[in-house]
């Protein structure tokens, strides 16, 4: 392996460490629960998860094992309860 090689993968280790460099947009991961798979989904800032408690409650064990995971790295407005927005907005 050439030393310029070397070089991007300690970088890429030191970046790894500081997690304030991620700011994630959009992404899509498939949560394996213990009832089945769930694709959660963050988009415009939001979480979306397939399952029946998301649709009734705005959050489920899904996107809040990903808030948990991704802690730093996703907007702030992804971990708010609809009735948090709600609440801010008037």
């Amino acid at each position: 392996m050439h030393s310029g090689m070397i070089g991007k993968i300690e970088k890429a280790h030191r970046y790894a460490r500081e997690r304030e460099r991620f700011h994630f947009r959009e992404l899509s991961v498939i949560v394996h629960g213990n009832n089945g798979d769930h694709e959660v989904v963050l988009r415009d800032g939001r979480w979306q998860c397939a399952c029946d408690f998301f649709s009734h409650n705005g959050a489920c064990a899904h996107s809040m094992a990903l808030e948990a995971l991704l802690e730093g790295m996703i907007p702030s407005s992804a971990t708010e309860l609809p009735a948090q927005s709600l609440a801010r907005a008037s």
